[in-house]
């Protein structure tokens, strides 16, 4: 396992590398290629590709998508490393045990997801010293009670607690099989007693890969809507306080600026989201991993359309607060207020992806187009939303989204070019409903 997974992670930086230096050596046709691009697009087509060659171009994008690349391999490298790693149960066995009882002990093993290695002990107190040492989890004697080092409570979910207690019941059936003086057959009959089916009148909360996709996507919108729309508010204010934007609005429209300005970041990122999750899945299958096996297409499609209705709704909103910014130490103070319906979105839904148990409250966040983008994507995953109710909140979102346009364009048109000081946003809305 190990010789196919360093190979394939040096290959995919390897390659990420090449590609990232092709695009610099491509910016010797940057000027024919502008031309074209405005002769089809227009001048949102030239600000898009400046957008674009900034973003990939520069330091942070690259540095930036190297270490997201390298936190993904290890989420998916480290866990299949560690299973690899796994070594067998190590059971003390002190006195007479019967054939049957250590063959329960170790399909009690099997039961858990683990193996149990009986070890024979002559001595009960050469056993409790392995206890403590840690040489053996558990020590089972006369088969007729089990010692451990330590009490296990009841909310341990690690593999020796699970083993234990399934060793514990299992011998106590099998005891119980004995005090009853049945034959050989009929333990064995009792034995393969087959659970009797159970139904439900509702669905249970759903776990599994569709959890582990919910998961995954909610990190995946988080970060990378925290991430480009700062781009977007930085790089407005940047263009404003080095009276940039003086020049490029001799040449175009402010609307036309903004609307390539959030265009190009909002290609780059779903460049990189895609580089993202390509690499991920590639990687997955590659190292036998079963971390993303089973994704439910529909979950990751939800999760692709949200990422790209969040971004729309959150880059005119952050522009539009970038314009009113001059200096960097002000855009703390106007993205902190910006962030919190998708910190607070972000957690809720976390929340309730973990749980798998929605509440009144958050589906109706998955209405409200700020919290949406999270909210949706984890009630397609947990089976709770309609093809039309998932409809209906990406209307909502897109209806919000055009009114949010037309509100963050006014705020930049009347704030881009008013310098020496923040821009308070009332004095933009009294301009606005004045005109």
């Amino acid at each position: 396992m190990k010789a196919i997974i360093i190979p394939v992670i040096v290959v995919a930086v390897v390659g990420l590398r090449l590609w990232l230096r092709r695009q610099g050596r491509g910016s010797r046709n940057e000027s024919r290629f502008q031309f074209d691009l405005g002769a089809r697009t227009g001048d949102v087509g030239l600000v898009a590709t400046r957008e674009v060659r900034e973003r990939i171009r520069g330091r942070i994008f690259r540095i930036g998508t190297l270490l997201i690349l390298a936190v993904v391999a290890a989420a998916i490298v480290i866990p299949v490393l560690r299973s690899g790693k796994q070594q067998a149960q190590q059971i003390g066995v002190v006195g007479s045990v019967t054939v049957p009882l250590r063959a329960a002990v170790v399909a009690a093993g099997t039961s858990v997801g683990t193996t149990a290695h009986l070890v024979p002990e002559g001595d009960l107190r050469i056993a409790e010293a392995k206890l403590r040492s840690g040489q053996l989890e558990v020590v089972v004697v006369d088969g007729e009670k089990l010692v451990v080092d330590k009490s296990i409570s009841p909310t341990d979910s690690s593999t020796t607690a699970q083993l234990v207690l399934a060793v514990s019941k299992t011998l106590g059936v099998v005891k119980a099989y004995e005090a009853a003086n049945l034959s050989a057959a009929q333990a064995s009959q009792l034995a393969g007693a087959k659970p009797l089916p159970v139904t439900s009148l509702q669905a249970g909360p759903t776990k599994g890969a569709t959890h582990t996709t919910s998961v995954v996507g909610l990190i995946l919108v988080f970060l990378m809507l925290t991430q480009y729309n700062t781009w977007i508010l930085i790089g407005v204010m940047e263009e404003k306080s080095s009276r940039v934007v003086e020049v490029l609005l001799a040449a175009v429209r402010p609307i036309q600026l903004l609307a390539g300005k959030v265009l190009g970041i909002g290609l780059v990122a779903f460049a990189q989201a895609g580089l993202i999750v390509a690499f991920a899945l590639i990687l997955a299958k590659a190292v036998g991993s079963d971390l993303l096996h089973g994704t439910a297409p529909v979950v990751l499609a939800s999760t692709l359309v949200w990422l790209v209705l969040g971004y729309a709704f959150y880059c005119w909103v952050y522009a539009a607060a970038g314009s009113m910014a001059e200096r960097q130490d002000q855009v703390q103070s106007l993205a902190l207020p910006l962030s919190l319906p998708i910190i607070a979105g972000y957690i809720i839904s976390l929340t309730v992806a973990e749980t798998g148990n929605p509440s009144t409250f958050f589906e109706v966040l998955a209405y409200f187009p700020p919290t949406a983008p999270f909210a949706m994507p984890v009630l397609v995953g947990l089976g709770k939303a309609t093809w039309w109710e998932f409809v209906l909140s990406a209307g909502v979102s897109i209806v919000s989204t055009v009114f949010v346009a037309r509100l963050a364009a006014g705020i930049y048109r009347r704030a881009i070019l008013r310098t020496g000081r923040r821009v308070q946003l009332r004095e933009v809305l009294s301009r606005r409903v004045a005109g």
